[in-house]
């Protein structure tokens, strides 16, 4: 099986199988990945992210999956605007999830296939989906395309982590990508364990730095400290195990998974011809907007 078509079945299945996965706490204000959402794309508050939707007409949500985000930005979004969502595998799951939701229409689409039958947008959403693709930089120049004049994109992607965690992570994802749903859940249920156990020691570790390790020196939460430099062993207590265990899933188990760095991420904003107005870097990936110039 070639990686685009695991990748496929990985997701199909991960969405068909978690159909709300995490959508109660992306629509939840002050919940982790409410806020996780808000922060990395550089809006602090309800009211900035409230702001950023102010005077939008047309919304894509780029890689929408089961349309969580879709529905937080349909929440925040004037009554105007239409929301649009385009997925490869899960267009089917957020339209169900949002069945009572007039305003919202889901295709299904390849990021990397035609997409002008969408029509042109003044604000692309497209996060945590690009290094899901088989060509990242192609598949974000042809949303670009969408774009009206003034029309803005906002991408996160995975960034390279320390060599540890690239190791370990590259490790698993290789061992479980073969397995079909059911099995690789069996084995993500032993990540999340070991994540949940190193998060409720609630320790806090003061660490020198290691440059060789890519390491910065400073006091960590011992499960953060093991997640950003060794394993990816995700445990919100916020989410059910079943939720935890999917999301593990979800890192591990696609075999499409790049993973970039800030300057390459700008260069694909300066070949589209964009004007990058926001860009953060955290432990786990790489948040960009930009703007088309009328």
């Amino acid at each position: 099986m070639s990686e685009q078509s695991q990748t496929f079945r990985s997701f199909k299945d991960k969405w068909e199988q978690n159909q709300t996965l995490a959508f109660a706490e992306t629509m939840r204000e002050g919940s982790d990945i409410f806020n996780w959402i808000l922060k990395r794309n550089g809006l602090e508050t309800v009211e900035l992210f409230s702001q950023w939707l102010t005077g939008r007409k047309r919304i894509l949500d780029a890689g929408c999956g089961n349309g969580r985000v879709t529905a937080l930005l349909d929440r925040y979004a004037p009554e105007s605007a239409q929301i649009v969502g385009v997925d490869l595998t899960a267009a089917h799951v957020a339209r169900e999830n949002m069945a009572d939701n007039p305003r919202t229409e889901f295709h299904p689409g390849d990021l990397l296939g035609d997409l002008t039958e969408l029509g042109q947008f003044d604000l692309i959403y497209c996060q945590e989906v690009l290094h899901h693709t088989l060509d990242p930089k192609r598949a974000f120049l042809n949303l670009t395309s969408l774009l009206t004049d003034g029309g803005e994109i906002a991408i996160y992607v995975y960034k390279i982590k320390a060599p540890l965690r690239e190791y370990a992570d590259d490790m698993i994802r290789r061992a479980i990508s073969p397995m079909p749903y059911e099995q690789a859940i069996e084995e993500m249920k032993q990540i999340t364990e070991l994540g949940r156990i190193l998060s409720e020691l609630n320790l806090k570790v003061r660490i020198p730095e290691v440059r060789l390790l890519d390491i910065e020196a400073g006091e960590y939460d011992l499960q953060r400290f093991i997640y950003n430099f060794f394993l990816k062993c995700f445990w919100n207590p916020e989410m059910s195990e079943a939720e935890n265990v999917a999301i593990n899933y979800d890192w591990y188990h696609p075999q499409l998974c790049s993973r970039h760095t800030i300057e390459e991420v700008e260069g694909w904003f300066n070949e589209a011809g964009l004007t990058i107005i926001h860009s953060l870097t955290d432990p786990y990936g790489i948040t960009v907007r930009g703007i088309r110039k009328s």
